[in-house]
């Protein structure tokens, strides 16, 4: 079957670019392929800094012809309808049409419509020009003479050719014709900006990639970035260096040179008493250059690599000499800024804070900073952390977002803050908590452990999401501008991976205290607006579960908790069945009770309590509709007329007992296996009792039995939240 190649050459396209145009290429045009009937065997599409390419194959020759029987109106219906119903259907009177035989609505017309299948050649000259003009660049432009004329093209950066052509391996292929602004597809394309810019005529994919490689363009992205970092690597070795691997700084080169060529270069030995991540960040912004580490220390050396676009006469000794250049200017710069920085103690930069505003509605970073250091205070103790020293990490761990390197290097927040710690004599883990009260900031990122940090990372996590809450800023949809997400699913990290037990409704509660005790009229009038009693506002309340819950701070969180460990292959369900008891806002707790709810889930003695549990709470939910009341009294022992009623009672009073003595050891495990001796008795139960006896008194009493069994089960979850 025929294949088709495509390709848009036009000047540099940016690297951040590439990857989404290749992509949004091929979804384009095999999307339109398949809404014309032409479905295909495989596509690919490829970007580098000058061109769009894509590969088509296995597309049938033509269209598959068409056959639709279209209903038209009913024999003797209006003529207006009747000559609608010929327009539409091309049909040149009603004598070419069939008609359909219904007894029961009445006789209808019927058009018989065929409808032969183009050539896919011609498909393809009406739907390519149409991709091209409406292909969704981020941003775009006009160019040259025809700029100024409606309907212009708009394009990443100039375009120059465009290949298209169609056809079987075996033969010479066609061109698909047609043009955009004045530019015709063929089969013309061009090498190499520097090293072969002569024009190349290429016949199909195959010849097309072979051509370009010998004329010095490697069409791969992946290719290019294997190049470059097998060379990489090796270059490092040969010196017995290693290279510090970077992927985002890998793809973003990769998107910068068609022909990767791999340099080291070196700069000023002295250069190295600045932090090596201030040396990474300075060479890797300025100069898309890896650094190179010794492997014996783990230390940064003086080297740096490069890649460049070309094979230079004098072996790239010009194009290093320039970078190291570039560098040693950036590196003075960089060591300038971390030198002055030294010069001022962080804390004597926090007045600055006072005047810059962190939300209108949450007032200022200043504001911000002592709501954190409260709430760290309070937070210290749940964790094992020294409340002194909190306070002090708290204190200073927003310091560095003033400092110049920071200004310079965004991505350094927090690690600088440690670095300059360290240098005025401050503790360790107040350094450390500088910078690792930020973290997680996504699933790969590691998550604090000394206490210190975990109080003061817990805190700021907290004070956000009570905050942004509390104004109404909640996340919508893929909307989360103020990553909402993140740290719910950082607080539940953290806490999950330091086995640490803290009651978040309280936790909470000393948040809002925090903004409630600096006036926050916007917090305020939030918080107010979840219906909680207005003294518990006024009061700077210390612990509220009322908050947690009625804000649905506790929903979000729960729902953040059920995304952590679907990830880890729990069910969402159990989730909602633990989270639905009063009170549950021990987060490691609920992921210990789901962990051992799955186990018993899995038993046959579990998949039939629940079958019992859920059929007793569907009774008790009809009947109590039905009677308009709910049946929660204690059943009366001497109505029980069957033993199957005396049994199961006898044994939900053991489980009860024994259930409740191993949650309050907080052996989920044994709680279990305590649930398990329900399911007997419920099955014989079920098996020989008649719930709605004839005797009011003995149905009532036997409506309150079941109401015992669910009122067991809640020991541990909410079973009527469990999916079957």
């Amino acid at each position: 079957m025929p294949d088709l190649l495509l390709e848009l050459f036009s000047e540099e396209i940016p690297a951040r670019m590439q990857a989404k145009a290749a992509d949004d290429l091929r979804r384009m045009v095999t999307d339109k392929l398949v809404a014309e009937g032409l479905v295909y065997e495989g596509a690919k599409a490829f970007a580098t800094p000058r061109r769009l390419a894509l590969t088509v194959h296995g597309i049938p020759a033509r269209q598959s012809d068409l056959k639709e029987e279209r209903k038209g109106p009913r024999v003797g219906g209006p003529d207006a309808a009747i000559q609608g119903f010929l327009k539409a259907t091309g049909l040149a009177s009603l004598d070419e049409a069939k008609i359909q035989r219904d007894p029961k609505k009445g006789d209808f017309y019927i058009a018989l419509i065929e409808k032969p299948g183009r050539a896919t050649l011609d498909a393809l000259a009406d739907m390519l020009p149409v991709i091209v003009r409406t292909f969704p660049w981020p941003k775009s432009m006009r160019w040259g003479e025809r700029s100024a004329k409606p309907g212009a093209l708009q394009w990443v950066r100039p375009l120059h050719t465009i290949i298209a052509t169609f056809g079987i391996e075996t033969e010479e292929p066609d061109v698909v014709k047609f043009d955009v602004a004045g530019i015709e597809a063929g089969q013309t394309t061009y090498g190499h900006r520097f090293m072969a810019p002569a024009p190349i005529s290429v016949r199909r994919f195959e010849d097309y990639e072979a051509k370009l490689k010998a004329a010095k363009v490697v069409l791969d992205p992946q290719a290019r970035k294997d190049i470059i970092l097998a060379d990489a690597k090796q270059l490092a070795f040969a010196q017995g260096f290693e290279l510090v691997e970077d992927q985002v700084l890998l793809d973003e080169v990769a998107g910068l040179v068609e022909w990767p060529v791999v340099l080291m270069g070196s700069f000023d030995e002295a250069f190295l008493s600045i932090p090596g991540e201030v040396i990474r960040a300075t060479i890797r912004n300025n100069q898309k250059c890896f650094v190179v580490s010794d492997p014996k220390t783990g230390k940064l050396t003086n080297k740096f690599i490069l890649t460049a676009n070309i094979e230079a006469s004098d072996g790239g000794k010009a194009i290093v000499a320039g970078n190291e250049r570039v560098i040693r200017a950036r590196l003075s710069d960089a060591k300038f800024f971390y030198q002055t920085d030294l010069k001022t103690k962080l804390e004597d930069r926090l007045p600055k804070f006072d005047g810059i505003v962190f939300h209108e509605k949450l007032g200022t970073q200043g504001e911000r900073i002592k709501r954190i250091e409260r709430l760290a205070a309070e937070i210290a103790p749940l964790v094992g952390a020294d409340v002194e020293k909190t306070k002090r990490a708290a204190h200073l761990a927003k310091a560095d977002l003033l400092t110049e390197v920071v200004g310079e290097f965004p991505e350094l927040q927090g690690l600088m803050g440690k670095y300059y710690a360290l240098a005025q004599g401050e503790d360790a883990s107040v350094a450390a908590a500088s910078e690792e009260h930020y973290k997680p900031q996504g699933p790969a990122d590691r998550v604090p452990s000394d206490p210190v940090s975990v109080a003061v990372a817990l805190a700021d996590k907290i004070d956000t999401l009570v905050g942004f809450w509390a104004i109404d800023e909640k996340p919508t949809g893929s909307k989360d501008p103020y990553a909402l997400r993140r740290a719910a699913l950082g607080v539940i990290r953290i806490l999950i991976s330091n086995d640490l037990r803290i009651p978040l409704a309280e936790a909470f509660g000393h948040a809002i205290a925090g903004f409630v005790s600096q006036d926050n009229a916007h917090v305020r009038k939030g918080v107010e607006s979840w219906a909680l009693p207005a003294e518990s506002v006024r009061g700077a309340l210390s612990s509220s579960f009322d908050a947690w819950t009625a804000g649905g701070v506790r929903v979000f969180v729960s729902d953040r908790l059920k995304v952590q460990l679907r990830d880890q292959g729990a069910r969402h369900d159990l989730v909602d069945a633990v989270f639905a008891l009063e009170g549950q806002d021990d987060l490691l707790m609920v992921v210990r009770r789901v962990e051992a709810l799955g186990k018993f889930l899995d038993t046959d003695d579990g998949k039939n309590l629940l079958a019992g549990t859920k059929r007793a709470a569907n009774i008790l939910r009809i009947e109590e509709k039905k009677d308009g009341k709910a049946f929660d009294g204690a059943p009366d022992a001497a109505l029980y007329s069957l033993d199957e009623e005396k049994t199961l009672a006898k044994a939900i009073d053991q489980v009860k007992a024994e259930a409740g003595a191993a949650v309050a050891k907080e052996d989920f495990a044994a709680a279990m296996s305590a649930m398990a001796k329900l399911r007997p008795a419920v099955d014989a139960f079920f098996d020989k009792v008649k719930v709605n006896d004839d005797n009011a008194a003995v149905r009532e009493n036997r409506l309150k039995l079941l109401n015992e069994i669910r009122a067991a089960t809640r020991a541990v979850a909410d079973f009527s939240k469990i999916q079957d």
